[in-house]
C-alpha cells in the first residue's frame, strides 16, 4: 500500500464530508499535525494527512464516531495502522478501542480539541494567527466558557500522554496554524 499522502487525504474526505466547519477543523487539525511532525521529525506530509483524514465518519455518523473509519478507509487502499491511528484519537471518548501509543496517535489525541479552541481565539483577533502569544491563549484556555464545546480535560491528557508541558503543546499547535488561513482556503 503507499503511504497516505495529504493530497489522497483530500480527495478520500471531500467525498464523506460537506460540511465547511469540519473541512476547516480538519485543515486545523492537519496544520497542528505538521507542527507535531517536525517536533517529532517525522514525516511531515504524512502526519498533516492523518490529521486531515482524522473525522473522516463525523459527518455521516457523528452518534458512532470513529465506528466507522475502518469501513470508509479500507477500500481506499489506506494502510492500517493509519486507521489504527485515526481511530485512536477517539479512545475513551466515542467508544474507538485503539489506545494511542506512537508520537503521532497522541499528538492526534492532543491537538484535535487545542486547535478548536486556538482557531476561535484567532477569530476574535483582528491579526488572526499572527503573534498569537501562548500567554493569551492560556487565559482563554483557562475560561470554560470560551469555545466551551473543546474538551480541556482531553487536552491536558493528551500533552501527559506526550510527556510534554501544555504551554510547549499550545506553542506547537499555534506554530503549525501560522500558515491555517491559507490551508483553509485550498479546501
Amino acid at each position: 500500500m503507499a503511504k497516505l499522502t495529504l493530497d489522497k487525504a483530500k480527495e478520500i474526505l471531500h467525498k464523506h464530508t460537506t460540511e465547511e466547519h469540519l473541512l476547516i477543523h480538519a485543515a486545523a487539525v492537519s496544520a497542528a499535525m505538521g507542527a507535531m511532525a517536525e517536533h517529532f521529525n517525522a514525516d511531515v506530509d504524512h502526519w498533516k494527512a492523518i490529521g486531515y483524514l482524522h473525522d473522516v465518519d463525523f459527518e455521516k455518523f457523528p452518534d458512532e464516531h470513529c465506528q466507522h473509519v475502518r469501513e470508509l478507509l479500507q477500500p481506499e487502499g489506506v494502510d492500517a495502522d493509519d486507521i489504527d491511528t485515526i481511530i485512536s484519537h477517539g479512545y475513551g471518548l466515542t467508544g474507538a478501542d485503539v489506545e494511542p501509543t506512537t508520537d503521532c496517535q497522541k499528538s492526534l489525541f492532543a491537538v484535535d480539541e487545542l486547535t478548536g479552541i486556538v482557531y476561535a481565539y484567532s477569530l476574535m483577533r483582528p491579526e488572526g494567527m499572527a503573534d498569537m502569544s501562548v500567554k493569551s491563549l492560556k487565559k482563554k484556555f483557562k475560561d470554560k466558557r470560551f469555545a466551551a464545546k473543546c474538551d480541556r480535560d482531553v487536552i491536558t491528557k493528551g500533552a501527559e500522554n506526550l510527556g510534554m508541558e501544555l504551554s510547549t503543546l499550545m506553542e506547537l499547535c499555534v506554530k503549525g496554524m501560522q500558515n491555517f488561513e491559507d490551508d483553509v482556503k485550498k479546501n
